[in-house]
């Protein structure tokens, strides 16, 4: 079903070693609104959604994976240099102690992620309408994130990922009025 191309979506550049906004973007890595919780959303959800619009959960779902994946390279290059003290001070010594430098799908905060952040009601217009609330929730937290950074490398990354965001979200705005369109169909038989 999918195929693995070894490069990212977008390139994914920092300037300098920053545990603290590494620590600020885990929300998008393990946090309720943030990349893993919207592909297993959208890929969950195609199972109960009409035929005309299977594609774009699939499709949508599966890019979500791809920016986990630059979040996920965004947080490694922030602390791959750093310090113990370094993460300690940035917040993460919690981490560090639990998983040295490695990933671990949890919120800025420390929570792990939980399958409780993935709705489906198995109603297509609110779990549609629950998918635009969790892309515009996603774009929110990125334009906060390039607001906490001056490494404009970094924000060039994120100002793609705040980008493919209100996209995603136009999409889905677009298979309401698709369903809607479907509902006010006469159907003779």
């Amino acid at each position: 079903m999918w195929v693995y191309e070894k490069k990212l979506q977008y390139p994914v550049r920092v300037s300098k070693c920053d545990p603290k906004m590494a620590k600020y973007l885990l929300e998008q890595y393990g946090g309720a609104d943030g990349e893993l919780a919207a592909a297993l959303r959208y890929l969950n959800q195609r199972y109960t959604i009409p035929d005309r619009v299977i594609g774009l959960l699939n499709d949508i779902g599966t890019e979500e994976f791809a920016h986990l994946e630059m979040i996920a390279t965004m947080v490694y290059k922030l602390t791959k240099d750093a310090t113990v003290e370094q993460l300690e001070c940035a917040g993460l010594g919690a981490h560090y102690a639990a998983h040295d430098k490695a990933l671990f799908y949890e919120n800025a905060s420390g929570v792990p992620w939980t399958a409780a952040y993935i709705q489906a009601k198995g109603d297509p217009l609110a779990d549609l309408y629950e998918d635009i609330a969790a892309e515009e929730k996603a774009r929110a937290t990125y334009q906060w994130l390039i607001d906490m950074t001056d490494d404009v490398d970094l924000q060039d990354s994120l100002k793609f990922l705040r980008e493919r965001e209100i996209v995603h979200a136009t999409r889905f705005r677009e298979a309401v009025e698709i369903i809607k369109d479907d509902r006010m169909q006469k159907r003779i038989f």
